[in-house]
């Protein structure tokens, strides 16, 4: 009888005998046992990350050019050459390549001092065109979170955008950006409302995708259709992020208390451009975009 043997035998005489024995280890049974912490541990498999891609959607080219958008495949028109001399000082402030360095220069807001002026006409005509050049892409954002009309004017379905990710405390916009089919062309709506909305725009998280907008892509525009400047004061949040401001006037429309008025509340963004809408021409009888206001930096 082995060592082992002999032990298991005397214990189960001294259980007989009542006396109180505990349950032998293994390593008293003769059986070997790695100690949890000896153990090799299991490796640890990460996830894959997960990418979420913006959603595609189709602009209807016939109702752009029905609608009086500017349309990339249609014929040349007054129209498209108007906004063509209009882009091009945008575009070089934002490219760095303007008269001075403008900090955020490729954040471009349009607004109006009161509604129905041509802003969000003007907003989705410039995004169009500057789409239409060879060296920039361009977003198109519907911060007019009061009123947002910019897709249903590009015949497009209510849809989350700005708003959603400014409430989840995100800067990514993958979920919620709209891909079209102008290739250099994507759509942020402005989302789901929200009864508190100018603070959401006042917000770090606003702050944060604004910084991260601006520099995530060194060839991308963003332009920005605001509200009206004396009507709400999400525009005039707004503005103090902005590189450039367009503010679109309509011809024989907007007093001009108005619009001194609407300029004294965006005298820190340090390029303003103005745009006469819906200036009659004398000799044909048309209407269409003048730029005669004045471009400039400073106040």
């Amino acid at each position: 009888m082995n060592l082992i043997e002999q032990a298991a035998k005397r214990l189960e005489e001294l259980r007989q005998a009542g006396v109180d024995v505990p349950e032998p280890t293994p390593v008293a049974a003769g059986i070997a046992v790695q100690r949890p912490s000896q153990a090799a541990a299991a490796p640890v498999v990460e996830p894959p990350p997960v990418t979420v891609r913006s959603r595609s959607i189709e602009l209807d080219m016939d109702k752009l050019a029905a609608s009086g958008l500017i349309c990339p495949n249609a014929p040349r028109s007054q129209l498209a050459d108007e906004f063509r001399v209009i882009k091009r000082p945008l575009i070089a402030n934002a490219m760095g390549k303007g008269a001075a360095p403008v900090k955020n220069g490729n954040l471009i807001m349009v607004t109006s001092a009161l509604p129905h002026e041509g802003k969000s006409f003007t907003a989705a005509n410039l995004a169009i065109s500057i789409a239409m050049e060879l060296n920039n892409t361009v977003m198109l954002v519907d911060a007019d979170v009061a009123r947002p009309s910019l897709l249903r004017m590009l015949s497009l379905p209510p849809a989350p955008g700005l708003l959603d990710v400014l409430v989840g405390g995100s800067n990514d916009l993958s979920s919620v950006l709209l891909r079209t089919n102008i290739e250099t062309l994507s759509i942020l709506p402005s989302g789901s409302q929200h009864p508190r909305a100018t603070e959401l725009l006042a917000s770090d998280a606003m702050n944060a995708l604004l910084d991260d907008m601006a520099s995530r892509y060194p060839d991308r525009i963003i332009i920005f259709d605001s509200p009206p400047l004396l009507v709400t004061t999400e525009a005039r949040v707004l503005a103090t992020h902005m590189g450039q401001i367009v503010m679109v006037v309509r011809a024989e429309g907007t007093a001009q208390s108005d619009v001194k008025h609407a300029l004294a509340t965006i005298e820190s963004c340090p390029v303003k451009m103005m745009l006469l809408n819906q200036v009659k021409s004398s000799n044909r009888g048309e209407y269409g975009y003048g730029y005669g206001y004045g471009y400039g930096y400073g106040n």
